[in-house]
């Protein structure tokens, strides 16, 4: 990701589909100096993004979320992303990979259990109702 216009669609999809953690810009360029961050069209439509974090040290795992529209979700969007970003995930090394979904998002953790990824955690952020789940690829 390089573009300006980029950058700005990855922090829209991004806050659109986790309005509980919205991102400045300056934030989405500072997870670009540390992280993979994509975003996917289809033809000219943004339709979502993804993040693929490094292990943080020896011994994690890389870490792979990808956010898809909810009215792009079930065209085969999604999969075509995890695809893309567990290669890259995979390249990175690490012990193991993890995504982190929203539980809000029960679209997602249906996705992400059936491409193999088991619950290992919740965490609720201050002042949340609703917490994120960490899964781990088997």
């Amino acid at each position: 990701m390089r573009s300006e216009t980029e950058i700005a669609d990855w922090r829209h999809a991004h806050n659109v589909i986790i309005p509980g953690d919205p991102l400045s810009l300056d934030e989405v360029r500072e997870r670009l100096g540390r992280n993979q961050l994509e975003v996917a069209y289809q033809g000219e439509v943004l339709v979502g993004c993804t993040t693929v974090r490094p292990p943080a040290d020896a011994g994690a795992a890389a870490v792979v979320i990808v956010r898809v529209f909810p009215e792009h979700r079930g065209q085969g969007i999604g999969r075509q992303l995890y695809t893309r970003a567990l290669e890259q995930a995979g390249a990175l090394g690490g012990d193991g990979i993890e995504t982190i979904v929203w539980a809000a998002n029960t679209g997602g953790l249906r996705f992400a259990q059936a491409a193999g990824f088991v619950e290992v955690s919740r965490y609720l952020p201050p002042d949340e109702d609703v917490p994120y789940v960490t899964l781990r690829l088997t």
